[in-house]
C-alpha cells in the first residue's frame, strides 16, 4: 500500500441502524481502514452490532466517543460528509474524486478523520463545525442521499486508490496471465489531472519539508476554549449566544489551517488575555 488508510479515522455521528454499522466495519476491513469510532450511538443499535462478516475484530476494538471534539481530538484534517439538499453551507465542498488526492497526501504525514452522520439526518452543525473541508459523492440531483455502508465503501474506495495496481497485479500472477500495461486512474485520466489540479483542494497546512506539522484539533480546540472564554469575560458575547459563538469561533480557526507549532504559541497568546481579563475582574 502506498499511503494506505492506517492513520484514517471513521468516525460515525449518531447512528442508529445496526445493520449499517456492521456493513461500515466490512467495508473498512476491505480496503485497510482499521480505526472506527462511534459517537453518541442510538444505543440499542450500538449493542446489536455485533459482527460484521470479515471484520467483527475490527468492530470489536471500535472506540465508542461522548462527542465529535474526542473523536477527531488526534487528527490534524476533519473532512465531513454531506449530500448538500438545502443546507447552507459554511466550508469548502469538493466532491469525491476532487478530494481523494488531497486527502491521500495527508494520511502520509498525520491522522485524518472523515466523519458521516446518522441514516436520517446526515451531521448536524455542529458536528460540521469541526471540518476542514466538506466532501459529496457525485451521485444524481434526483436522488442525492446514499446508504451509510454504501457510502463508506465507496469514500473508502477512492482513498484506498493506492491497492488497486498491486491487487490486480497480485491476482494477475495467481492466474498465471501476462503483465500488461495498464495505467489506472480514479475518475479520470492522469492528463485531466493536471488540468484540474487547481481546482482541488489543497492541504490544509504544510505538509513539505520545513513547513511544519498540521494542527491537531485536540489544540485547536483548547484554542477556542481559551479564546471563547476571553470573549466571555470581555462582554463581546452574550450567555445565550454563546452555543452560536462557539461554532463560529470552530469553524474559523479551522479555516486557519494552523500548524501545530503556531497553534501552540497562539494558545499561549490567548490564555494571556484571559488571565490579564480574569486578574482584572478580581
Amino acid at each position: 500500500m502506498k499511503a494506505g488508510l492506517e492513520n484514517l479515522r471513521v468516525v460515525l455521528v449518531a447512528v442508529r441502524n445496526s445493520l449499517n454499522i456492521g456493513a461500515v466495519a466490512r467495508a473498512m476491513s476491505n480496503f485497510g481502514a482499521k480505526q472506527l469510532r462511534v459517537v453518541n450511538p442510538y444505543e440499542a443499535a450500538w449493542r446489536e452490532a455485533k459482527s460484521a462478516v470479515g471484520a467483527a475484530d475490527l468492530l470489536a476494538r471500535a472506540e465508542e466517543c461522548v462527542a465529535v471534539a474526542e473523536a477527531v481530538a488526534d487528527c490534524s484534517l476533519v473532512v465531513g460528509t454531506t449530500a448538500v439538499g438545502n443546507r447552507e453551507l459554511r466550508q469548502p465542498l469538493w466532491s469525491l474524486p476532487e478530494a481523494g488526492p488531497a486527502i491521500r497526501e495527508r494520511l502520509k504525514t498525520g491522522n485524518v478523520a472523515l466523519l458521516f452522520g446518522s441514516e436520517k439526518w446526515g451531521l448536524s452543525n455542529e458536528s460540521l463545525s469541526y471540518c476542514h473541508w466538506l466532501l459529496r459523492i457525485p451521485t444524481r440531483e434526483e436522488h442525492r442521499s446514499m446508504n451509510l455502508g454504501q457510502a463508506v465503501a465507496v469514500c473508502l474506495y477512492e482513498l484506498g486508490g493506492a491497492l488497486a495496481p498491486k491487487a490486480l497485479s497480485t491476482a494477475r500472477r495467481k492466474a498465471g496471465g501476462k503483465k500488461r500495461a495498464l495505467r489506472m486512474t480514479s475518475h479520470g485520466s492522469q492528463k485531466k489531472e493536471g488540468a484540474e489540479a487547481s481546482s482541488r483542494p489543497r492541504s490544509t497546512g504544510g505538509t513539505r519539508a520545513g513547513e511544519g506539522v498540521p494542527a491537531r484539533m485536540e489544540t485547536v480546540e483548547r484554542i477556542g476554549e481559551s479564546w471563547l472564554r476571553a470573549l466571555e469575560k470581555s462582554g463581546y458575547i452574550a450567555p445565550r449566544g454563546k452555543a452560536t459563538a462557539e461554532e463560529k469561533l470552530r469553524r474559523m480557526l479551522c479555516r486557519f489551517a494552523l500548524q501545530e507549532g503556531d497553534a501552540e504559541v497562539f494558545l499561549g497568546m490567548v490564555k494571556k488575555v484571559l488571565w490579564k481579563l480574569e486578574e482584572g475582574k478580581k
